[in-house]
């Protein structure tokens, strides 16, 4: 009997010794792409850029003048070599209030936005994203957008 209460305590005292394997939820692989995104613009690099998106993503604005309603398509590939392209500023498009859901291997990141450049404020708005998982893991397959310059409390 005493035997099998030291190799219980050994397995507990084991137990507590190792550490925790952390698992990430869905919604936390998602929002570490948002935030690949993100921070790969504020580096200029097009390659981590690049990597975040699917094959087939787009680009999507919608965008108001007066009482019409548009919405303007961008290619990836044009948005991707513009992040790489030398600029003088750093472009910092801070985020706030992501809510991201996820049903399977479908997910969508909703944010508030306020863009600048360097430390003078462009515009902002709201971004949602789409994401598909694939064997690559979780990838944008469409960001459609809104853009304004009066924000109130969004413009962070």
């Amino acid at each position: 009997m005493r035997i099998r209460t030291l190799i219980a305590a050994a397995f507990a005292a084991l137990a507590c010794a190792l550490p925790a394997t952390a698992q990430t939820t869905p919604e936390q692989e998602v929002r570490a792409v948002v935030d690949r995104m993100f921070n790969g613009m504020r580096a200029g690099d097009s390659t981590a850029v690049r990597a975040v998106f699917h094959p087939q993503a787009r680009l999507q604005s919608v965008v108001a003048r007066g009482d019409s309603v548009a919405v303007m398509t961008e290619p990836v590939d044009g948005f991707v070599q513009a992040v790489g392209a030398p600029h003088e500023q750093v472009w910092d498009e801070r985020i706030s209030n992501v809510e991201i859901r996820v049903d399977g291997e479908m997910a969508t990141a909703w944010m508030n936005y306020a863009f600048h450049l360097g430390d003078r404020f462009s515009h902002c708005g709201v971004n949602a994203f789409q994401f598909v998982r694939t064997a690559r893991g979780w990838q944008v397959v469409q960001i459609i957008d809104t853009r304004r310059r009066q924000c109130g409390t969004a413009a962070i």
